[in-house]
């Protein structure tokens, strides 16, 4: 859809793809991505179904809604940057059929792409998991190219496109930098973690752009809980966001990263994308909270950040009760968590309790809307959403912590923050439940296998749980950096150590668990749930009383781009199921 900048009112955007109708009355089509051109003529998107994830790039005109002829398969989550005369783009894209050596290649629009431009091949990457994405710099003249290499690395490389010749600003270095293009001063800007775990705002010039031309502009924040994550130029300033134990916040500063001042964004929440106009000092950036969707919220000096979408009205969730508390780990480290309550939810005194938690890839958890969470609470329950070592809490020094051979340090907050819950009367055992998709479902695994007594009842979505095997399947060589190489003596004996698939214990009584995953999930292979499902069930000595069940959804992947009916259907059986064990009572 498309809406003007300075439109007001009710009325509702315009729809310029569909990507149903798009795909012949398909309702699992979905659009993976898109990118304008600068002057907002033509949209690249990527198309997908089924919950594949595998976009095809495709060109649409804005104003009219036709298609152009161009179609480049291989897609997956494109990085794209067009010339600033809108007849070119450069782009990422895999070989044919290959989950891995993702590269770099320059299309002109009519052309066939098989003749495409190789910018960047594979054999120029460091590594076939290697991950680029591109930037371009608004005249087209440089080319900026960040390669990710797990979740701790990011190597960068520039391109004068004029002389053809390639800088390296940082490569081989333990560090996450994010630059982008400051083109009203002609630099570079942008948050590393070199030398700074929480981050550090640094710029540099075009001509002389290494990283040890770099400098800082804002440094890392004293505060331990404050971690800078992005930065954006605008015409007469920057702006910026850091979260503060997992809650964000929105600063704007003057250009040289001085005047620093706050944003004021309402309540606790987090925020999402981000778009800046070229030419004035105008912000749209994505808003969510526990209590509120995801609302557009448009922002310029001077001024409040005013909701901008035109979406549906939120429900009145006035009454939900949020609160950040922290707990001891068990080594002494004190771990964030969001408590979020209802109305019939007792102020005192246990209740059915839903706990949740990431911990891993650098991903902080942050206080967002769901539907199932909302569910829960107005049914008289409470949530807790642990910040566990492994993500991005305080920084990547909190990631490092959960990481690798640190791993079980990560099972460990969470088993405490269950703990913590119990101990202090906001739930008991048979009230409590446990939820976690992705690396949050091995984090469920290991719950199950290692702390059969932690819970009720368990939710494992999506997970990855054979860890003595995970690289062999789809694109799991992603994240060898992340949990360690099976391949490798010592990195195995960790791995096998905590691998929920090779925990499981016959004649153990297990908590219920539900097990969900998708037919047609290219991240994490369903095989994971589906022989982990079928080891619990011939395992457990209490099956009749605590079953486990596995749903396979059909038409669907990981998560991105289902359907609204089948995330509705899934999150309608999650909470029965997990209701009916902790004796959640309806609305």
């Amino acid at each position: 859809v498309e809406r003007g900048v300075d439109d007001r009112g009710p009325d509702e955007p315009r729809v310029v793809v569909d990507p149903v109708v798009l795909a012949g009355g398909d309702t699992t089509a979905t659009i993976d991505w898109y990118a304008p051109s600068h002057d907002g003529a033509l949209v690249l998107f990527g198309l997908s179904t089924g919950g594949s994830e595998q976009s095809v790039l495709r060109v649409v005109d804005r104003a009219t809604g036709t298609l152009l002829d161009d179609a480049i398969p291989d897609t997956r989550a494109c990085s794209v940057a067009w010339e600033p005369d809108g007849a070119a783009f450069v782009y990422t894209r895999y070989p044919d059929a290959d989950e891995y050596h993702r590269h770099v290649r320059r299309h002109v629009l009519g052309a066939d792409p098989a003749d495409d431009e190789v910018v960047v091949a594979p054999d120029d990457l460091p590594d076939p998991t290697a991950w680029p994405s591109v930037e371009l710099s608004r005249d087209g003249r440089w080319l900026l190219v960040s390669i990710s290499l797990g979740w701790s690395q990011v190597d960068v490389r520039l391109l004068d496109r004029t002389t053809g010749t390639w800088a390296t600003l940082i490569e081989g270095v333990e560090a996450l930098t994010s630059l982008t293009f400051d083109d009203h001063r002609q630099r570079l800007v942008g948050v590393t973690t070199l030398d700074a775990d929480r981050g550090r705002l640094v710029e540099a010039d075009l001509d002389d752009a290494a990283a040890g031309s770099w400098r800082t502009l804002r440094a890392e924040d004293p505060d331990p809980r404050r971690v800078l994550d992005w930065a954006a130029p605008l015409p007469s300033g920057l702006v910026a966001r850091t979260t503060r134990w997992g809650v964000a916040e929105l600063w704007w500063s003057a250009a040289d990263g001085s005047s620093t001042e706050p944003v004021a964004l309402g309540t606790i929440g987090d925020l999402g994308g981000v778009g800046v106009h070229d030419d004035r000092d105008l912000l749209v950036v994505s808003f969510t909270s526990f209590s509120q969707p995801a609302t557009l919220l448009r922002w310029e000096p001077g001024a409040a950040a005013e909701p901008w979408s035109s979406l549906p009205g939120p429900p009145d969730l006035s009454g939900l009760r949020v609160e950040q508390v922290d707990y001891d780990g068990g080594d002494g480290v004190r771990i964030p968590m969001f408590l979020v309550a209802g109305e019939r939810t007792p102020a005192d005194g246990p209740a059915p309790t839903l706990l949740t938690a990431y911990g891993g890839f650098a991903i902080a958890e942050t206080p967002v809307y769901s539907a199932l969470v909302t569910a829960w609470c107005e049914r008289g329950g409470r949530v807790a959403v642990a910040g566990i070592r492994g993500g991005a809490e305080e920084g990547e020094a909190w990631h490092r912590a959960g990481m690798r051979a640190a791993k079980q340090r990560c099972f460990d907050d969470f088993f405490a923050a269950a703990d913590w819950l119990v101990a202090t009367g906001r739930t008991t055992r048979a009230q409590l439940a446990l939820r976690g998709g992705s690396n949050g479902g091995l984090l469920m695994g290991a719950a199950i296998t290692q702390r059969p007594d932690l819970a009720r009842a368990v939710h494992c979505a999506v997970p990855l749980l054979d860890m003595v095997r995970f690289p062999q399947f789809l694109i799991a060589r992603l994240w060898i950096p992340e949990y360690g190489d099976p391949d490798d003596a010592d990195e195995f004996a960790w791995l096998h150590a905590y691998s929920p698939y090779h925990r499981v214990v016959p004649g153990t009584c297990y908590p219920a668990t539900l097990l969900t995953t998708a037919e047609e999930d290219t991240r994490v292979d369903p095989c994971h749930a589906r022989k982990f499902g079928a080891l619990l069930q011939a395992a457990s000595s209490c099956a009749d009383e605590n079953p486990v069940l596995v749903r396979v959804e059909s038409r669907a992947g990981h998560g991105a781009g289902k359907p609204v009916g089948k995330i509705a259907d899934e999150a309608a059986d999650v909470l029965a199921f997990l209701g009916w064990r902790v004796d959640l009572h309806p609305a």
